[in-house]
């Protein structure tokens, strides 16, 4: 499914939306096992962080040392996921992080989403603490292929 959406301001370079370019939405994730395969990408949980407003679940901002994430929409399931600790493996290492939030994977390029395009329907958006405690080295924080479990539904 793809959508027409039009920019009015962005200021966050190359990753925003461009007028006239076309993106893709998502209503659902990949199903779900004891070994789910997703993308690990950083946000920043804090007031003023790339992550917006508080968090949907609890309706406050985290500390960037706490081990949080938020899931694709379908995983979140509209909320049923909120503060259940799902277990995340990569690099050899593992760590529990609570879900606080819902990455949008059916909306993007508007002002609430800051103009970025929607979130892929496999994507697993944590803090700096997550990767951390995966021994990621910070240069190459970003974008990693994990495996997470203990699903909440």
């Amino acid at each position: 499914m793809t959508t027409t959406i039009y920019i009015l301001f962005c200021s966050l370079g190359d990753e925003c939306c461009k007028e006239g370019k076309f993106y893709t939405t998502y209503k659902c994730s990949p199903p779900v096992s004891s070994h789910t395969k997703a993308m690990l990408t950083i946000n920043n949980f804090d007031k003023g962080g790339d992550g917006g407003g508080p968090s949907e679940c609890s309706g406050i901002y985290y500390h960037n040392s706490v081990p949080v994430m938020v899931l694709s929409t379908g995983w979140y399931s509209k909320g049923r996921c909120c503060f259940e600790n799902i277990t995340i493996h990569a690099n050899g290492r593992s760590v529990k992080a609570m879900v606080v939030d819902e990455c949008d994977s059916g909306r993007g390029c508007d002002s609430p989403h800051v103009y970025l395009p929607s979130c892929q329907n496999n994507i697993v958006d944590a803090s700096e603490a997550v990767w951390k405690v995966l021994h990621v080295p910070k240069k190459n924080w970003g974008w990693l292929e994990i495996f997470w479990s203990e699903y909440c539904i």
